[in-house]
């Protein structure tokens, strides 16, 4: 059958290949399966339910909440009625929320916890959501349970959804999803079915599993990224199984053991500076073979075979270190998918050498999201690169570097915003992407930079303060960074320290290490070292790149404190306005 509006999906995997537990989660301890037919089944209530509601074709609806069953069950009941899913994250502020919710129109909203429904009955104050129209997963006092939203749809009859379900066009908008961006206002980024469900059949070639495997899901589906993922594993018939949160990711994946997760670079950097910490705990021979090893890993190729002698002591590090980084991931994973975000080739260097293939991709929420992504097969994967495009999409490289697409999958504009849809679509229908990228062999694309992000010095020097940031973001001494130095004669850079790596390496080398992160930050041997490895690192740029100060701050940036967007990247203007002091000293 042909698949091409969301909920084709639940009709496809029906036909083709029903599982018992096409999606799971824990509860109380246990994972609690919902088969196919049961999916079917509910999402059909769900529609039922929103029709007794009043609502109708065109819609908005919210969805707030860690992912879970019903936030699929949702996701489908919604899209089969023609209304339209507005996925949000649940880190936002009361203020963002109450923006969405007017821009959008939104008419009823699901919401998981009492917490998150405490922030959405702030949020709707005042605006025209009836409170009967807000539906929580979990139990929470005096809100409406979803329960009481399928009993509304038992009132109904599943034939009524016929209809309305054949005059759902591939075209129609399935959902809009608001990016946070790094200045200003969000955006909400109109995606069709079409849009979702190309990008879906475009990239399933370059899924490594199939029918009965299983994918572990922490990423957020309020993010396209997983959302894209999820309809991707379903079309071929993986069962998905949802992290209780991210502080059980590593018990969840020895309880599931998954073929395959999607994750962000920051949080593989997390798993490998573990794996490193308790490296350096080891002594004698044990100490010596595991950084032996991680040697043998750093220098891994996927285009070279690199000798006898390289591949017998690499097969010999897999027998006894690497089947232990094997074993912690479940001891089943084909692969992970990195994407979000610029990975440090070390880190996929280490892993494709311990057999744990990654797959490094790319794209935006506006192209429903890949454009590229490397392959499962060594061939089709080029460390460093985000890999060859996906089937059926163009990319061409302007004058000025910048990359721009063109596909089924770019989205149909900026909800009430033509003016700022007219800036990213030109009059050929190509997407501007704002970043910055080559074809390396004409085949692999290289992400350098974001153009937005470039700045120039005083002495006319363009600075790319991406590539800096990532190259010196893989010592595990640094947690985050951001280069400064507009219209000034040098670059710098704020530099936040990685606080449990640092109090290691205080222990390791007999520094005092009792105070707070503000005592550490000014140590004179602690700022000496940094200086120093901001040296070291220095030596990989060009003389204008080249950092001439730096600066330690005791605080990470977060979402909470409106420095991060909820997919972890830097808002530079923010960060920027609550270190003025700090730069201008250090200038």
């Amino acid at each position: 059958m042909e698949v091409r509006r969301s909920f084709d999906i639940l009709s496809l995997q029906l036909e083709q290949f029903p599982q018992p537990d096409a999606l799971a989660a824990k509860h109380d301890g246990q994972w609690v399966p919902t088969s196919t037919q049961q999916l079917q089944d509910q999402a059909n209530l769900v529609s039922l339910g929103l029709l007794k509601l009043g609502l109708q074709k065109g819609d908005k609806v919210a969805i707030i909440s860690l992912n879970r069953p019903e936030w699929m069950l949702a996701d489908f009941g919604i899209a089969q009625i023609g209304a339209t899913s507005v996925p949000m994250y649940p880190s936002i502020t009361v203020e963002d929320y109450k923006y969405i919710f007017t821009d959008a129109g939104v008419k009823a909203v699901f919401v998981s916890d009492t917490k998150l429904h405490a922030k959405v009955q702030e949020a709707t104050q005042g605006l025209p959501i009836p409170p009967d129209n807000v539906f929580t997963f979990e139990k929470v006092a005096g809100a409406r349970h979803f329960d009481e939203l399928l009993e509304l749809g038992r009132q109904g009859n599943p034939a009524d959804l016929e209809p309305l379900k054949a005059a759902v066009s591939p075209d129609d908008l399935l959902t809009l999803i608001y990016t946070s961006g790094t200045t200003g206002q969000p955006k909400g980024v109109m995606l069709s079915h079409e849009n979702l469900l190309s990008n879906c059949h475009n990239s399933k070639p370059a899924m490594p599993v199939g029918p009965g495997n299983k994918a572990l899901s922490f990423l957020p589906l309020c993010h396209i990224f997983e959302r894209m993922c999820t309809y991707l594993y379903m079309l071929g018939g993986v069962r998905i199984y949802y992290a209780e949160s991210m502080e059980t990711i590593a018990d969840n994946l020895r309880e599931v053991k998954p073929q395959i997760f999607t994750t962000v670079p920051r949080l593989l950097e997390k798993i490998y500076d573990k794996i490193v910490a308790k490296g350096h705990e080891q002594t004698g021979i044990k100490h010596k073979l595991f950084f032996w090893a991680l040697d043998l890993g750093l220098k891994y190729d996927t285009q070279k075979d690199l000798g006898f002698s390289y591949n017998t002591q690499l097969a010999l590090a897999n027998k006894l270190i690497f089947n232990k980084w094997r074993d912690a991931l479940g001891g089943n994973l084909r692969c992970i998918v990195s994407g979000g975000g610029a990975l440090q080739p070390r880190l996929a260097r280490v892993f494709w050498a311990a057999q744990i293939r990654v797959m490094e991709g790319y794209g935006l929420t506006e192209t429903s999201p890949v454009i590229a992504v490397g392959g499962f097969e060594p061939t089709d994967n080029l460390i460093g690169t985000v890999g060859p495009l996906i089937r059926n999409v163009e990319v061409k490289i302007a004058a000025d570097g910048e990359i721009l697409t063109k596909s089924a999958s770019v989205m149909k504009g900026y909800y009430n915003k033509p003016e700022l849809t007219a800036e990213v679509m030109d009059a050929d229908g190509w997407f501007h992407t704002g970043d910055i990228g080559e074809l390396v062999g004409g085949r692999f694309l290289k992400i350098t930079d974001r153009k937005k992000e470039m700045f120039k010095t005083s002495g006319g020097k363009y600075i790319a303060p991406q590539v800096i940031e990532n190259k010196m973001k893989e010592d595990p001494l640094i947690e985050q960074m951001m280069v400064v130095g507009a219209d000034q004669k040098y670059a710098a850079a704020l530099i936040v320290p990685a606080f449990d790596e640092l109090k290691n390496w205080c222990k390791r080398n007999g520094v005092e290490a009792n105070g707070s992160n503000q005592d550490l930050v000014r140590h004179p041997k602690i700022v000496e070292l940094y200086e120093g490895l901001t040296k070291q690192y220095n030596q990989s740029f060009a003389q204008w790149e080249q950092l001439k100060k730096i600066a330690l701050l005791p605080e990470q940036w977060t979402v909470e404190s409106g420095e991060m967007t909820p997919t972890m990247k830097v808002k530079r203007k923010i960060i920027s306005q609550n270190n003025k002091a700090i730069i201008e000293g250090l200038f």
